[in-house]
């Protein structure tokens, strides 16, 4: 699987962090904004999170067309209700996806998106799952338009957002 890049067709079926069966057909009409991670992250998620937030802040209305999703790469600690709570207190704007290890599979390799799980002695589980740090924007019909990096600043983001719905 090659990591990062234009996903090819997205097509899953997850559960959101309200319980609910969701796939890609569910945010037709809306753009967007995909980041991959899971919610023991101590590092870039909460990177990525905040700075997306704030790009969602900075565009104002425009934020009101875009569905930013929080997919995890750890199903087996994400859970919808820790999804839930996670988004709920610290990134209120984003929806959590997660489901089975082979569901979260095919989100991720349908994103192109690496993941992989590492021994890590300072979180309490033991465990970390290190992956691509890429944020893809998907249109109201579901096809890919551009990703960016992590290192993207929040105002580059924002600019190229507000270029592409006004």
């Amino acid at each position: 699987m090659t990591a990062g890049g234009a996903p090819t067709e997205p097509r899953w079926t997850l559960t959101d962090h309200h319980g609910r069966r969701v796939t890609e057909r569910d945010f037709r009409g809306w753009y967007e904004l995909v980041f991959f991670g899971f919610t023991h992250c101590r590092v870039v998620c909460p990177r990525a999170l905040s700075k997306l937030t704030a790009v969602l802040d900075d565009i104002g209305e425009l934020a009101e067309r875009i569905q930013p999703l929080y997919i995890s790469v750890d199903p087996k600690r994400d859970t919808p209700d820790v999804m839930r709570a996670f988004l709920e207190q610290n990134y209120p704007h984003f929806l959590g996806l997660t489901g089975s290890v082979e569901e979260t599979e095919v989100a991720r390799s349908a994103f192109r998106v690496f993941a992989g799980r590492r021994e890590d002695p300072d979180d309490p589980d033991g465990y970390a799952v290190p992956h691509s740090a890429l944020t893809y924007l998907i249109d109201p019909d579901g096809r890919y338009v551009t990703h960016f990096p992590d290192v993207a600043e929040a105002d580059r983001i924002a600019d190229s957002l507000k270029k592409l719905l006004c």
